[in-house]
């Protein structure tokens, strides 16, 4: 159960989160990063599009680093992309969109810029307001785009997410991939995995210290069985441990093909997100203090019952959670007003499936599924899409736009679809499953 259901009332009373650093911002030149970052653009190679090079263009925007290529011949339409968690050190970097899909859009006469966003570490303010900051340097520098269309990968799915929703009617069709469209709730997994692991194993530690990785995550994987698990391995886990599988898998998604080599897969990564928070952290800094346990109902309950033995922990920035306002990690209500066809992972631990699942909710208690389309790719690693599954998602989503041809997708929301064996295959890409490539033989072939 969402808490944000059963507090909503509150938020109407609580004050808003101020932007951080626009005082300091407005003293610093615009073409300068803001005081302690530095940027790190070398020149990107033009290439060639219908035997005719590009044209780049590259430099610092309000304190942003940004990146803008134009065809020779422009169709007047641009791609936005938006980069995900770019980590919590100090120099900001900008690069094209992934996944084959520089070439593509180039070839189809679209113009593509991205921004580094003036902020590292989990700012999805940064992100949204920088982009749209290229966005209108674009127009300035290039022409008025008769189109935008945002697209992004990660954090860069929340980015998108909210810029729907802060700028309605702005762009006109957004693709987002591996997304963090359920918000704070991917905080509250990462809670779930390390607080409900503590509780089975027996070994707890929370807040966590310095030892936490070193000394008591190896414990707590003992306790469970984990230590030695590997994907396409024997199955090392005890009843504990396989208990602590089971609820990962509904607390990511749910029963679904290649659930149980993922967790395999993932099992070691989530212990590494717990870590003592700093002091005076911001949200981008430590979002993990908007996370809550409080409401959460585990599932399955037994042999031991979790729901009864588990420590619960309070939300630390209640105040964040409630906000509606544009903050750091701000929330996203599920009010698309443009087409959305989403990417995920089907295997991804890191930002779960689940995600898709949560959006997908709102979204249509928003009465909004008619501008929603899903799609799972039977990938285990964050973000493992070949050009092939962006390629046709990115097709697809323009003939949507530009024709109003809503195109196919996954049903994410009914478990028993989820947990189908053939769950995923319509948008995976067999070639890449035939070549072995990533983690694709993680999952069964598809029938």
């Amino acid at each position: 159960m969402r808490i944000r259901a059963l507090i909503a009332l509150a938020a109407t009373v609580l004050a808003s989160v101020l932007p951080i650093g626009a005082a300091q911002a407005d003293r610093v030149p615009d073409d300068r990063p803001l005081p302690g970052y530095t940027i790190d653009n070398p020149p990107l190679a033009p290439v060639q599009v219908h035997g005719k090079p590009s044209r780049v263009l590259q430099g610092v925007h309000h304190h942003a680093a940004y990146d803008i290529e134009v065809p020779p011949h422009w169709n007047g339409k641009l791609a936005l992309w938006a980069h995900g968690y770019a980590g919590q050190g100090f120099v900001l970097t900008v690069g094209p969109p992934p996944f084959g899909l520089r070439q593509r859009l180039l070839d189809q006469g679209y113009a593509w810029a991205a921004s580094s966003y003036y902020d590292n570490g989990y700012d999805v303010r940064a992100g949204v307001l920088s982009t749209r900051d290229v966005s209108e340097l674009f127009a300035g520098k290039v022409g008025r785009p008769e189109q935008r269309i945002i697209v992004g990968a990660s954090m860069g799915g929340h980015i998108i997410g909210r810029s729907l929703e802060q700028f309605p009617h702005y762009y006109d069709g957004a693709l987002p991939m591996c997304g963090v469209l359920g918000d704070d709730e991917l905080f509250d997994f990462f809670l779930d995995y390390n607080i409900v692991a503590q509780d089975l194993s027996g070994v707890r530690e929370y807040p966590v210290t310095d030892q936490y990785a070193t000394v008591t995550v190896p414990k707590i994987e003992a306790g469970l069985g984990l230590t030695e698990l590997r994907p396409g391995g024997p199955d090392t886990t005890n009843d504990r441990g396989k208990q602590f599988r089971s609820i990962v898998q509904n607390r990511t998604g749910g029963t679904r093909p290649g659930g149980v080599q993922s967790f395999a897969y993932w099992k070691d990564f989530p212990f590494t997100l717990a870590t003592p928070e700093p002091p005076n952290a911001t949200l981008a800094e430590y979002p993990g203090q908007l996370a809550t346990n409080l409401f959460t109902r585990y599932e399955p309950n037994k042999p031991v019952d979790v729901n009864r033995t588990v420590q619960r922990v309070p939300v630390a920035n209640l105040r964040a959670r409630l906000s509606n306002r544009l903050s750091q990690v701000p929330r996203i209500n599920g009010r698309p007003q443009v087409p959305v066809l989403s990417l995920h992972g089907l295997g991804d631990m890191f930002v779960p499936f689940s995600m898709e699942q949560i959006y997908a909710k709102e979204v249509a208690r928003q009465h909004r599924s008619r501008l929603l389309v899903q799609r799972a790719i039977r990938t285990t690693e964050h973000c493992e899409f070949s050009a092939v599954e962006a390629g046709t998602a990115w097709d697809d989503l323009v003939r949507w736009i530009d024709h109003g041809r809503r195109p196919a997708g996954d049903v994410t929301t009914k478990p028993s679809v989820v947990a189908r064996p053939g769950y995923g295959c319509r948008f995976s890409d067999p070639a890449a499953y035939a070549a072995g490539t990533g983690t694709r033989r993680l999952f069964p072939a598809c029938p």
